[in-house]
């Protein structure tokens, strides 16, 4: 718990097993519970995470493999149902550092933001990303700045936190179950006016093995379009809503 805020992290992962136990290794004292979910890996992923006898530890496992959006979207829900306040994501490829899990945590638990980001790109070592990985980002980055509104600047960083209260908020079983659910994620916090902000976070790549490939960008693109116009009636609905909340003000003060 931190500041009265019982925090959950949510661990998607899928063929993890040579790295899951680093990345569970790794969980602050605060967070209270790590709800694993192995999306239905073939290589022992959910009895190491098992082995590592962490009493905060909820597995959660699919029986077919239904990608990474879908396995955060089964985590977001056994956290809810824990009654989790601020419900974080944390790959389960050790890709993402332990010490900056408090710097993602605190604007969503202080009230700041419904959502965080981490900004691999605000770091001092961003350079240590890929460059084709840095160059996509960017590119997707504008794409979604464009369709959402939103200021964002590192859109396909998995390092995550959402408020409760969002996450009760958003058509979740809408998600994109695959590569290209941040980005659709923002676009339903965007329509429904949710506050989103990012903090610096250091990228980690070492000896993992990435299933992200060039294709993806061109699809994501489709999902940010995609998105967009299937929030059409949440954006209007929105707007006319603060129009009347408009003519009231002005119906009371004459």
């Amino acid at each position: 718990m931190w500041q009265s805020a019982k925090v959950a992290v949510v661990v998607p992962c899928f063929r993890e097993a040579r790295l899951i136990e680093r990345t569970l290794a790794g969980m602050p004292a605060f967070v209270d519970l790590i709800v694993v979910v192995d999306d239905a890996s073939d290589d022992g992923t959910s009895a190491v995470v098992l082995g590592a006898r962490d009493p905060r530890v909820e597995l959660v496992v699919h029986a077919q493999n239904r990608g990474v959006g879908a396995a955060i979207v089964s985590g977001y829900r056994a956290a809810l149902a824990a009654d989790c306040d601020v419900l974080v994501v944390m790959a389960g490829d050790a890709q993402m550092a332990p010490e900056d899990l408090l710097r993602v945590v605190e604007p969503v638990a202080l009230g700041h933001a419904s959502y965080v980001k981490g900004n691999r790109f605000q770091h001092s070592r961003r350079s240590d990303m890929p460059l084709a990985r840095r160059i996509a980002g960017r590119i997707l980055a504008i794409a979604t700045r464009l369709a959402t509104g939103l200021a964002v600047d590192d859109c396909q960083c998995g390092y995550t936190a959402i408020s409760r209260s969002a996450a009760l908020g958003l058509p979740l079983e809408d998600l994109w179950p695959r590569f290209g659910y941040p980005n659709d994620l923002l676009g339903m916090l965007a329509a429904r006016a949710l506050s989103v902000v990012e903090v610096p976070v250091r990228p980690v790549y070492g000896d993992e093995r990435s299933g992200v490939r060039a294709w993806h960008a061109l699809s994501i693109l489709v999902l940010i379009a995609r998105r967009y116009l299937r929030e059409r009636p949440v954006r209007r609905a929105l707007s006319s809503g603060a129009n009347r909340a408009i003519d009231d003000l002005l119906s009371e003060a004459e």
